[in-house]
C-alpha cells in the first residue's frame, strides 16, 4: 500500500501527541496515512511493551490509520547505524510515502533527537539505488519522500509551519488517552506517577495546541519544523 503520509516516530504515543490532529485530518480527507513506531517503548516507567502494543492498536483504530507497524528497535539504546537505517529504508520503500513526519530535532528525551537524525539519514539513503534492500524476496525500488517534517515535542521549538487541526482535536485527545498506562493515569496501579501521567500534562498539551492555533487565528494547531526551505505555488493560499 502506498501512503500519502507516514508518521515515523520512536515511541508508541509520540505520533498521537505531536501529530494526532494532523493524522485525523488527513484520514478524514481520504488520504492514506500510516504510523511506524521505531521501538516498543519497553523502557517506559509505566506499563509494559505488551500493554503499549495494545494501546497503540487502540489509538490507531481511533485515528483511523490504514497501517501501523513497529520496527522493534531497542528502546533507549538504538543507534544511527547501518542495521537501523536499513530497517527504516525497507519501510520507506515498502510504503513510498509522499510525506514523512518524525521526531523533534532536539528534545528533553534523548531518544527523540536521535530518532530524528536516524530517520533523516535513512530517508536520504532510501533514494540511493545502489543500496539494495529486499521485501518478501523481491528487490525494492529506491524511493525518497518529497517532504520531511519534524514534530515539536516537550521542548518548545519555533515552528516553521502550523496546521489547523481544530476540527480534529477531540480525536487527537481520545487517541492519546488510549494509552491508559501512560496518560491521565493517577487512579491506576501500572506504576509510579511520572511527568506525563498526571492530568496536568494533558492540559499542557492542550495549551500548546491553543497557542499554535492562536498564531494562525484558529482554535487548535499543530506545529512542525522543516530542515529545508519550503516553496508554495500561491501566496494567497497562505494565512
Amino acid at each position: 500500500m502506498k501512503l500519502d503520509l507516514m508518521v515515523m516516530t520512536v515511541h508508541p504515543d509520540d505520533a498521537e501527541l505531536g501529530a494526532g490532529g494532523t493524522i485525523a485530518k488527513y484520514v478524514a480527507e481520504g488520504k492514506k496515512v500510516g504510523i511506524v513506531d521505531l521501538t516498543r517503548g519497553e523502557l517506559g516507567t509505566r506499563g509494559t511493551a505488551e500493554t503499549r502494543k495494545q494501546e497503540a492498536a487502540n489509538a490507531a483504530q481511533i485515528l483511523g490509520v490504514h497501517v501501523r507497524e513497529n520496527l522493534g528497535l531497542r528502546d533507549g539504546f538504538f543507534q544511527n547505524d547501518e542495521e537501523s537505517q536499513l530497517a527504516i529504508i525497507r519501510c520507506i520503500r515498502k510504503y513510498k510515502p509522499e510525506i514523512i513526519i518524525t521526531n523533534a530535532l532536539e528534545d528533553r528525551h534523548p531518544d527523540h533527537g536521535r530518532a530524528s537524525k536516524l530517520v533523516n539519514d535513512a530517508i536520504f539513503l532510501a533514494g540511493l539505488r545502489r543500496i539494495e534492500t529486499t521485501l518478501n524476496g523481491e528487490v525494492q525500488e529506491a524511493y525518497r519522500p518529497r517532504l520531511q517534517l519534524q514534530l515539536i515535542q516537550d521542548k518548545y521549538i519555533q515552528p516553521d509551519i502550523i496546521l489547523d487541526v481544530s476540527d480534529y482535536w477531540d480525536i487527537k485527545e481520545k487517541s492519546i488517552l488510549a494509552y491508559k498506562t501512560q496518560f491521565n493515569a493517577s487512579n491506576n496501579d501500572d506504576g509510579p506517577q511520572t511527568y506525563i501521567s498526571t492530568p496536568e500534562f494533558l492540559e499542557y498539551t492542550r495549551a500548546r495546541g491553543r497557542e499554535f492555533g492562536r498564531n494562525i487565528q484558529v482554535a487548535f494547531g499543530e506545529g512542525f519544523t522543516t530542515r529545508k526551505l519550503l516553496g508554495v505555488d500561491d501566496l494567497f493560499s497562505l494565512r
